[in-house]
């Protein structure tokens, strides 16, 4: 069976491009950071999906981007809420959520393992329709960076063509929620929270909650960790 490394959030996107790459026949590797972000929380998550997906190995790697700053998760900046027109904007700013070069970093690692891994695919959960406006997130970041990779390995020189997935990038989050109960999905192992509860209770008012809710209000399901609060 052919390896993938699919970076693990815990959250809903990631989730789902886990699901995805089962579905397509690939042995699951999974990578998670602890990287410093106050909604450490969705380790945990992150870990109850990889269980309930049969993933064959998943790593957490460990590093403190709170060192540099710059970003309402690795600071005491506080973290947006209410922005209830951050939905709709056609164009934003891009909000202080904005974790500097994270999906780089993210990726760098993925690479990397994926090379001694053999492994050739690489899955991420970015989206560039229903997001907050990051711009690691968009189709011409992926295509430049595996662009990049094909260039920076001994994998890709040596003539393997490496692939980084991003089966999300142009879905609603509706879509993207609807895609994964077709794949039978648990969204309730998930948390999307940018400032979760002790507990990982969701604030419900951040950015990234408003845009969890207001996928599963347009795709007409109920979001399962809504129902236990």
């Amino acid at each position: 069976m052919i390896k993938a490394v699919v970076l693990l959030s815990g959250g809903l996107d990631s989730a789902t491009v886990l699901a995805i790459a089962k579905h397509e026949g690939y042995e699951l590797c999974a990578l998670s950071f602890r990287y410093g972000q106050r909604h450490a929380y969705e380790l945990e998550c992150a870990q109850r999906v990889a269980r309930a997906m049969g993933v064959v190995r998943h790593e957490i790697v460990e590093f403190d981007l709170r060192q540099f700053g710059g970003s309402a998760l690795t600071s005491d900046m506080a973290v947006p809420k209410d922005r209830e027109r951050m939905l709709s904007a056609k164009t934003q700013s891009i909000p202080s959520t904005y974790v500097p070069a994270r999906n780089t970093i993210f990726l760098s690692f993925a690479l990397a393992w994926a090379e001694t891994l053999q492994a050739s695919d690489l899955f991420v959960g970015v989206n560039a329709l229903d997001y907050s406006g990051y711009p690691d997130c968009r189709p011409e970041y992926i295509a430049a960076y595996e662009k990049m990779a094909q260039l920076a390995t001994k994998a890709g020189v040596e003539g393997t063509e490496l692939k980084i997935h991003a089966p999300l990038v142009k879905l609603t989050k509706a879509g993207i929620i609807r895609r994964g109960i077709e794949l039978g999905v648990d969204y309730s192992l998930t948390s999307s929270c940018y400032d979760p509860a002790p507990d990982g209770a969701p604030c419900r008012r951040c950015d990234a909650c408003l845009l969890r809710a207001k996928g599963f209000a347009e795709a007409g399901i109920a979001d399962p960790i809504l129902s236990s609060l």
